[in-house]
């Protein structure tokens, strides 16, 4: 397996995370890679049509009702980013060239960046198409550190597809998924167990995986703009205010994360959800909403080969107030035709309304599985 491909690591690549793991204490110290592809579906667009090449391109549709599911870095520097408003995009970069998702053809990709992964460790959490969590602790050659394989996974994906990732090292998954946003795009990050705890005090806690944009506002407004403010308050005020969260905030503010890399996650759900540019008015265009989202969701559920029987449905109005509704058949839910079937018809039991819906989502469940696992929540852009 050797590479020449030299990409735009910074100088951090030669750290070495061979001392890597929990924390630099403790004595099980694990090495996590996380990898990230660059602009996943607008490079794909871009590497398989070259006029496109240079130019900012926006995967999504164009309509008014359209949303960016993802942007070439060209476009962002014009602050295009995904899940914008299509008509917000257009405004901010004139010249934006949108093109049609090709999701077979990113799948496809998908799949040969997996197997990319999985030669070097059976350990692999995928977050979704173009992102994913290694574990390679206990799958080094002697001397062989978790940087190098970083550095050569990611040599083979740009042989193999032509497309560029960047990747973060570190000895947890918080602390890896930080890094491997650091030096994007075609960067490599490396986030030693002596540099971690001290890494994300500068940071706006808006840039913590887990912390979204809501409770980075509520934060900001209680004072906490960085790392070290919030590193800074109690763990029991931490839990009053954020409630079980408040000890994963109070860890990650030290570079503290136990969680592990499990390839094996089973979901107690699986849900598509979406929020509209502009709130659809009448159950027809409610219904026509759902068709989207119960296609993702049985793609989903159907590469994984899982049966539920509870269908749900959830609408949020155009004053923020949401309502859901749910039916759960005696047996599991047949084909995609039966649950958006099931769906269409929750959603008739509370569209039309004159509040208009802003957002509907989609979730199945009801697995025959063990009920101790997480839910997956499936993004719609």
């Amino acid at each position: 397996m050797g590479h020449n491909y030299q990409g735009g690591d910074p100088a951090t690549e030669g750290d070495s995370v061979h001392d890597a793991g929990a924390t630099p204490s403790d004595p099980q110290i694990r090495k996590i890679i996380h990898v990230d592809m660059d602009a996943f579906y607008a490079s794909v667009e871009q590497r398989d049509n070259p006029e496109l090449r240079g130019k900012p391109v926006a995967v999504g549709g164009s309509s008014l009702r359209g949303v960016v599911a993802a942007a070439s870095y060209e476009a962002r520097a014009f602050g295009v980013r995904s899940a914008m408003p299509s008509v917000t995009a257009s405004r901010l970069c004139p010249d934006l060239i949108f093109v049609h998702h090709r999701f077979d053809v990113y799948r496809a990709v998908s799949t040969q960046i997996r197997d990319i992964f999985t030669d070097y460790t059976p350990l692999v959490e995928p977050l979704s198409l173009d992102e994913a969590y290694l574990d390679v602790t206990d799958h080094l050659w002697p001397g062989q550190t978790a940087t190098q394989v970083a550095r050569e996974i990611r040599a083979r994906i740009h042989q193999t597809t032509r497309l560029t990732a960047s990747a973060g090292v570190s000895y947890n998954k918080f602390l890896a998924k930080l890094a491997s946003d650091q030096n994007k795009p075609d960067g490599l990050c490396v986030i030693t167990p002596e540099r971690g705890p001290d890494f994300v005090l500068d940071l706006p806690v808006g840039k913590f995986h887990g912390i979204g944009p809501a409770t980075a506002r509520k934060m900001n407004a209680m004072g906490i703009m960085t790392g070290a403010d919030l590193r800074a308050q109690a763990l029991d005020f931490l839990i009053r205010r954020f409630g079980k969260s408040g000890q994963y905030y109070w860890n990650i503010s030290r570079g503290i994360d136990h969680r592990q890399v499990r390839p094996d996650r089973i979901r107690k759900s699986v849900g598509a959800e979406n929020t509209y540019s502009t709130d659809l008015k009448t159950l027809a265009e409610a219904c026509d909403a759902l068709v989207p989202l119960a296609d993702k969701v049985w793609r989903h559920v159907s590469r994984h080969k899982l049966q539920g029987r509870t269908v749900t449905v959830k609408v949020k109005f155009s004053d923020f107030k949401q309502i859901t509704r749910a039916r759960t058949l005696p047996h599991a839910v047949e084909n995609e035709t039966e649950m958006l079937a099931l769906a269409q018809d929750l959603a008739a039991s509370v569209l039309p309304d004159p509040r208009g819906a802003r957002l509907l989502g989609i979730t199945l469940s009801g697995f025959d599985h063990s009920p101790d696992e997480n839910e997956t929540q499936l993004r719609l852009f």
